[in-house]
């Protein structure tokens, strides 16, 4: 535990030297770009910024260390994807830095940039009991997700059930979601329990990141999400001016 004080975090995790099935792409090892947009952005909007990560070396860490940035060098927990194996990483951050924080986002590095402070904005303010969130410009029944949660269809009894009765609903993007210390806590304790159960005997092609949150997002938080701008940008946008939102996502 490094933390002194209440405050309010933004982490990420860069897992590299493994397959990463949604970029169809190896991570290199110790490649400091993938991170290097997320790290500046940290610095420029004076935030404090965790980067979970297996490869650094002592020297790129001690190098790229501030006021602003803490590493913390992790291990992959077994048989897990990099995608789901960070929610176990921030399940045992969480339980053990508790009481230190106050707020805090998840987001993921390589392609999402902080714009602006999110943690003084009215919209988060005013909503302490909210679950923020990313979200896409398509509807959560569409053949990419459909075929992604396809695992969990036939994992969890009442996973069909939940596709069916939120079949409209926005697709919520898991790159950026954060809020109270408490919801956060609720939330990455409910999806590292769902991966341990069930992504752990996954045979697909797919990492089952996005089915599993956005499951447990509409059926545990559904009063209480908010998503989407000013939280994130327009997904795959690319809208680099745009200066109103939270977070820039590709």
């Amino acid at each position: 535990m490094f933390l002194k004080q209440p405050c309010n975090l933004v982490c990420a995790t860069l897992l590299t030297g493994i397959y990463d099935v949604n970029r169809n792409e190896t991570i290199n090892e110790g490649d400091f770009s993938r991170v290097s947009l997320w790290y500046e952005s940290i610095i420029q909007a004076r935030l404090q910024g965790v980067i979970f990560h297996n490869t650094f070396s002592a020297e790129t860490t001690e190098r790229y260390t501030n006021e602003y940035i803490t590493f913390i060098r992790v291990d992959i927990p077994d048989h897990l994807n990099a995608n789901v194996a960070r929610y176990l990483i921030y399940q045992d951050f969480i339980q053990a830095n508790y009481n230190a924080i106050q707020h805090l986002f998840a987001t993921d590095i390589s392609d999402v940039e902080v714009v602006i402070n999110p943690f003084t904005h009215p919209l988060f303010t005013s909503n302490p009991d909210a679950l923020f969130c990313g979200d896409e410009s398509k509807p959560l029944d569409n053949d990419w997700m459909n075929d992604h949660s396809t695992h969990l269809r036939q994992s969890i009894p009442d996973f069909a059930a939940y596709e069916l009765a939120n079949k409209q609903q926005t697709l919520l993007n898991c790159g950026v979601i954060g809020g109270r210390i408490d919801v956060m806590k609720k939330l990455i304790d409910q999806l590292a329990q769902l991966h341990r159960t069930y992504t752990v005997h996954n045979k697909t092609p797919y990492t089952l990141d996005m089915g599993a949150f956005n499951y447990v997002a509409r059926t545990q938080f559904a009063r209480h999400l908010i998503h989407g701008q000013p939280v994130n940008t327009r997904f795959k946008g690319y809208e680099a001016d745009r200066l109103d939102c939270w977070f820039r996502h590709k």
